[in-house]
């Protein structure tokens, strides 16, 4: 079992100039930026292999 005393924490305010929220936002943009190129790659991929096998279907 564990034997350690659970701690919670609530966060109710974040004290963060504006401009450094900016900031954080674009870096967060800019780093969204490969994950959706990755993402489309691999639904293209998936698209095309569906896409061969389903072509098929209507022969029979």
């Amino acid at each position: 079992m564990n034997n350690e005393i659970e701690k919670r924490v609530v966060v109710t305010d974040i004290n963060m100039p504006f401009m450094s929220m900016v900031i954080f936002m674009v870096k967060w943009v800019i780093a969204s930026i490969p994950a959706f190129i990755i993402l489309s790659i691999l639904g293209a991929v998936l698209t095309g292999i569906l896409g061969t096998f389903m072509s098929g279907m209507g022969r029979y």
